[in-house]
């Protein structure tokens, strides 16, 4: 579904991505671990094209998508979960709900509402409650409904389990393995790469700006190097 190949990203002068290459299949969850700075979240902003390579390609089902600005990708199925969630904390959940579905063009946009908050009860009981009130699980959980708003072909998270209670980050993580079932593509950039491992098909280890690793999640999760660098003292 995705392929990115070669890309060298940069932040001004400051070369960020160096080379990346990358694939994530139709119907996978794929994830990307590595430390603080690594360069995980400036690879989902060139995908989305909030940030455009120097060079190198991303083709998202055959068609390279370089330089298309971001309601483009939008609108052809590739949906963000940026890292702090960007829920809009001044509306309330319901129109959170109706921001994720603002692309979209068909009559279904109230039976999708319907879904979400049947898969999200809580939304329900909050739904004319300012999103900013939420506690930060429920501001999780309404940021993936709204990203589901928009029917994505592929999802991108980006550490999804930033600041949660342990408990709430395996809600979090059921909810990603749900979505995947039901037939979303998932792209999963993630600090807890126990969790990510746990959930993933395939998993990528990025270290500035590069790829040095990559695999099956089984196998990465077997690896010494990852365990001694991001699982410690035991695999998943």
């Amino acid at each position: 579904m995705l392929e990115i190949s070669a890309i060298e990203a940069y932040y001004g002068n400051i070369r960020i991505l160096k080379g990346v290459d990358l694939q994530v299949p139709e119907g996978s969850i794929v994830t990307l671990i590595g430390a603080n700075g690594a360069g995980k979240t400036t690879t989902l902003r060139t995908i989305t094209g909030a940030l455009v390579p120097r060079s190198g390609r991303i083709t998202f089902k055959g068609e390279d998508i370089i330089g298309w600005p971001l309601h483009k990708v939008a609108r052809i199925g590739i949906s963000m979960i940026p890292e702090g969630r960007a829920i809009f904390k001044k509306l309330t959940v319901e129109e959170n709900l109706e921001m994720g579905a603002l692309n979209r063009k068909d009559n279904e946009v109230k039976q999708d509402k319907e879904r979400v908050m049947d898969r999200f009860p809580i939304l329900r009981e909050r739904l004319t409650q300012q999103a900013g009130n939420l506690s930060g699980g429920e501001q999780q959980m309404l940021a993936i409904a709204r990203a589901l708003m928009a029917r994505p072909k592929l999802l991108l998270l980006d550490e999804p389990s930033m600041g949660l209670a342990p408990q709430i980050v395996a809600d979090v993580f059921r909810v990603i393995k749900e979505i995947n079932d039901q037939g979303t593509t998932v792209l999963l950039v993630e600090q807890n790469a126990r969790q990510a491992l746990k959930v993933a098909h395939y998993g990528y280890v990025m270290e500035t700006g590069r790829i040095v690793l990559s695999g099956t999640a089984a196998a990465l999760a077997q690896d010494p190097k990852v365990i001694e660098a991001y699982l410690g003292s035991r695999a998943v």
